[in-house]
């Protein structure tokens, strides 16, 4: 089964390669050309019967002498663009790319093209994710279409025009992208095009510009939320404000004891008393939240998985963390935690954390439960987006209410299964959220 799989990749590797250079190298009227030479190579094989292959002879004709007629296109080029720190899904990106002419000729009849890095995953993710649609489409019920293309970032942009370059002049071209999904999207260079006389084939000048871009997860707005949880001691109190390492919070002056850290003496008050005196701290209360989420699944682009890190990019950019600390808890390759609030970090750095977490395939659940329960002594409460609603995710939730760490939870379920039995937390059913695929704007708006 496994050599099956190995020869469809392979296959689908070769087929998309052909369909991405016919799409850089013919113009919209040449692809149109091609497919009816394909079509009229099929049909008029007999050609005692129609008269389709003058069709078909003319059309191959126009392509071979496009062909000929693009040449060898030499001129040099640089340029470079203007990227934007983030881009965000669904939403628009627009940003500027400059072309240097390094020609002493006047260079006309330009366009431009991006390169961007193969998005084609390795053989064993293609695999997964082929395996998990097969699975999701088996019972062949309705509303179950394909997914479209997971692997690709932005949809690629059309060929743009350049404006006329003077000999060792400048240009700018405006270029419009529409991200798709989150991750870092890595450009490899651009292509600055020229068709041949008859508006057919494509000659290709390449550029080197290579450069990065991260995309955010998509947003969406959530309401106030009535974070549960009180103010606990916190080790290091505003340590955690703007140091690394233990800090608090100075209270009063006293006499020194074995065993009292030498940069906590007050040299002053020892000069003036003639024995050791040392600043004593107080550590500070206050509130710390954890949330928590779930990236357990077999599918490495699945749509419960994107859908649960932007509910997640979603609280973390709505909860105020001025005076609180928000940790996000998750696992990948390794088990995370990354803490914003109170000057440790910002909601820019956690939302790039999210733009780049992957399914977790290889390691159980009980490694998330571990992570959280390690860090449940600090923590006054807990926001948990999961995947699914089992029994090991509800006996996870009643660990956590009975070590004291109240715990709202949102489940992404498929469209149509909003009913799910709230386990632990019946007697607290104001804690526990569905979410449906499609509906999650809706229904998180309507979550007070």
């Amino acid at each position: 089964m496994k050599l099956i799989y190995q020869l469809l990749f392979w296959f689908y590797r070769v087929w998309s390669s052909l369909w991405h250079e016919v799409h850089r190298r013919l113009t919209p009227a040449g692809r149109c050309v091609a497919g009816a030479v394909l079509v009229g190579g099929a049909v008029g094989t007999d050609m005692v019967n129609n008269v389709v292959f003058q069709e078909f002879s003319l059309l191959l004709a126009l392509l071979l002498c496009a062909l000929a007629g693009v040449g060898i296109f030499r001129a040099g080029f640089s340029g470079g663009r203007r990227l934007p720190r983030f881009a965000t899904v669904g939403q628009r990106l627009r940003y500027r790319v400059r072309v240097k002419n390094l020609t002493s000729q006047t260079q006309t009849g330009l366009w431009l093209l991006e390169e961007f890095a193969d998005p084609r995953p390795p053989f064993e993710e293609w695999l997964a994710y082929q395996l998990a649609e097969s699975r999701r489409l088996r019972t062949f019920r309705l509303g179950k279409p394909m997914r479209k293309n997971p692997f690709r970032l932005v949809n690629q942009p059309a060929a743009i025009p350049v404006p006329p370059l003077p000999p060792h002049g400048e240009g700018e071209v405006n270029v419009d992208l529409l991200p798709l999904r989150r991750g870092v999207l890595r450009f490899q260079g651009l292509a600055l095009a020229r068709t041949d006389p008859l508006g057919l084939f494509r000659a290709l000048s390449r550029v080197n510009a290579p450069q990065t871009l991260v995309i955010l997860p998509r947003r969406y707005p959530v309401p106030s939320l009535p974070l549960p949880g009180v103010m606990k001691y916190q080790p290091g109190g505003v340590a955690l404000a703007a140091n690394v390492g233990r800090s608090e919070e100075f209270v009063s002056l006293r006499d020194y004891r074995r065993g009292d850290p030498q940069r906590h003496i007050h040299w002053r008050s020892w000069a003036k008393a003639g024995k050791p005196i040392v600043r004593e701290f107080e550590d500070e209360l206050f509130v710390r939240h954890a949330l928590i989420l779930d990236t357990f699944t077999d599918d490495p682009y699945s749509e419960f998985l994107e859908e649960a890190v932007s509910v997640a990019a979603s609280f973390a950019c709505t909860l105020l963390t001025q005076e609180s600390l928000l940790d996000l808890l998750f696992v990948g390759a390794q088990s995370y935690c990354f803490t914003a609030g109170r000057g440790v970090g910002t909601t820019d750095r956690m939302l790039e954390i999210l733009a780049s977490v992957r399914a977790c395939r290889d390691r159980p659940f009980t490694a998330l439960e571990t992570l959280v329960l390690n860090h449940a002594a600090s923590l006054s409460g807990g926001l948990a987006v999961f995947l699914k609603w089992d029994d090991e995710r509800k006996n996870f939730v009643k660990r956590l209410r009975g070590l004291g760490v109240p715990t709202l939870v949102w489940v992404i379920v498929e469209s149509g299964r909003a009913e799910l039995d709230a386990g632990p937390l019946r007697d607290q059913p104001e804690n526990f959220r569905v979410l449906e695929i499609g509906k999650i704007e809706e229904q998180l708006a309507q979550q007070q």
